[in-house]
């Protein structure tokens, strides 16, 4: 009788097991997708006046062939631009290794080896090439040396043409913005369908302005075609090396000296009325952007004292000559016989740009949105005394006496030069950043060649339905529960016995 109960318990236990296997045979399953590890990549942009490091990140798997990348830190390096240290055996590799060695802290260790690290250099190299290629080989080379050092997977240290720093700013702004992709309330990644946007952009040495455009861009040098989110845009971009902030300063100094004289004092009707300075023709003539102008008695070390004078119209002539309005090759020209097709839609103006414009808000306590405004601005900074402006605008230093100079140029260069009027220059918004990320041309450098990156593969798990899966867990518990009955009832009928 034993025997047969123990078989029929036996039987009962087999035929459970075998319902629970037709249940994982038949049951449903959906495939859960396992989210990869997050990818690095770290952008520095050695500019003219600094170097700033960008560490970015994006999902391994990215998405219609670009990285969904995100600025996950940043990091300025003290003192100038790398083209500064030009000469100075080392230093401008030395220079970058404290915010290297906070990437590696920002980033995880594993990632380290995977996280490609570039460097692009802007207009200072750019001149630096010019005038010195040797010079500036040994820079490049010494900070190449410095990032290989680094456990990064290092992708080069290479000068940026101007064409493609005007060409990432843009993409910066326009994917910062949204323009080209947005995370839907449906949990899903949707090409909004928005209209680009304009960029324009100040730096030290050179000035860049990026736009789609329908009209036909005269000079093919001026276009640009990307390819990004499974989308091409054609864009017009022109770069102006010579034309950042601090080279149109040094040029506008070089213009007064070699038009009233290059010793003794000179006249300067941008600097405020109370204020000085004593230069050396070095500092004024010891660059690409200027050193054609040097006077037949130049010598670097003689000194020359600059008075200010205050005077608005006086320093919008003087900046005006700057510029070259006359000769157009072309249908029509921003300066310089440069092709520009007409601006359309909205701008936004950053870097030198956004300064500029936060300082004239400040100065003035009024919004400065319309060409009025703006003249109605440079008016106010222009008869401003240095003793009036450091009272207001504690901490700017020697900053101060170059903001009527910065204002004026800004004027000529945006309503002159790029021909921003009444309708298209209110249109045009002055950002330092967007959310957390800073605009510049580091993130849509990083945006693009993030292409050229492998994604890993997503990896895929079999996972039951809840309802299912509960069912399940019922069944085993009740098989487990009858196993161990039928063991202590073995273990009772065996002792029973023996007594």
């Amino acid at each position: 009788m034993d025997t047969l109960r123990s078989q029929i318990l036996a039987a009962t236990a087999l035929l459970l097991f075998g319902i629970i296997a037709i249940i994982l045979l038949t049951t449903p399953v959906e495939e859960i997708k396992e989210p990869p590890e997050y990818m690095y990549g770290i952008v520095l942009d050695a500019g003219s006046s600094h170097t700033a490091m960008y560490v970015y990140r994006w999902p391994a798997d990215k998405q219609n062939g670009t990285g969904v990348v995100t600025q996950h830190s940043e990091c300025h390096v003290k003192g100038g631009g790398i083209s500064s240290y030009a000469g100075q055996q080392g230093a401008a590799g030395r220079s970058l290794e404290p915010c290297l060695e906070q990437a590696m802290r920002d980033i995880p260790q594993s990632r380290h080896h995977l996280t490609p690290v570039y460097l692009g250099a802007t207009a200072g190299m750019r001149l630096l090439n010019m005038s010195s290629p040797e010079r500036s080989s040994q820079v490049l080379e010494e900070v190449a040396r410095t990032l290989q050092s680094f456990p990064f997977s290092f992708r080069g240290a290479t000068i940026l043409g101007g064409k493609q720093e005007g060409a990432y700013g843009w993409v910066t702004v326009n994917y910062l913005l949204e323009n080209f992709i947005k995370y839907g309330f449906v949990g899903q990644w949707l090409n909004p369908g928005r209209q680009t946007v304009g960029a324009a952009d100040l730096g030290g040495a050179s000035t860049q302005i990026t736009f789609v455009t329908q009209e036909d861009v005269e000079d093919k040098n001026d276009q640009m075609t990307l390819r990004l989110y499974g989308q091409n845009y054609t864009l017009y971009t022109h770069s102006y090396l010579c034309y950042g902030k601090s080279e149109v300063l040094r040029r506008l100094l070089a213009h007064l000296l070699t038009t009233q004289g290059s010793t003794g004092t000179v006249y300067h009707p941008c600097y405020p009325s109370d204020y000085n300075e004593t230069l050396t023709q070095g500092q004024v003539f010891d660059s690409a952007c200027t050193q054609a102008k040097r006077p037949t008695s130049y010598h670097a070390q003689a000194s020359v004292t600059m008075q200010g004078t205050g005077d608005y119209q006086h320093c919008l002539g003087n900046v005006s000559e700057i510029f070259s309005f006359q000769h157009c090759p072309f249908s029509q020209c921003s300066f310089d016989g440069v092709f520009q097709p007409n601006v359309s839609g909205k701008f936004m103006a950053f870097s030198g740009f956004f300064f500029t414009h936060s300082f004239l808000e400040q100065a003035t306590g009024n919004t400065v949105s319309t060409p009025e405004q703006l003249l109605q601005a440079a008016l106010v900074v222009c008869n401003m005394t240095i003793k009036e402006m450091s009272k207001s605008f504690q901490g700017q230093g020697s900053f101060l006496k170059d903001y009527c100079a910065s204002t004026v140029y800004m004027q000529v260069l945006m309503l002159r030069g790029y021909h921003f009027d009444e309708l298209s220059f209110p249109r045009v918004a002055f950002q330092k950043s967007i959310g957390d990320s800073s605009v510049g041309w580091a993130l849509g450098y990083m945006l693009t060649v993030s292409t050229l990156l492998p994604a890993e593969r997503v990896v895929l798990r079999k996972a039951l339905l809840p309802g299912a899966w509960i069912c399940l867990v019922l069944l085993l518990a009740v098989l487990i529960a009858a196993v161990i009955f039928f063991m202590a009832l073995n273990v009772c009928r065996k002792n029973k016995s023996n007594a």
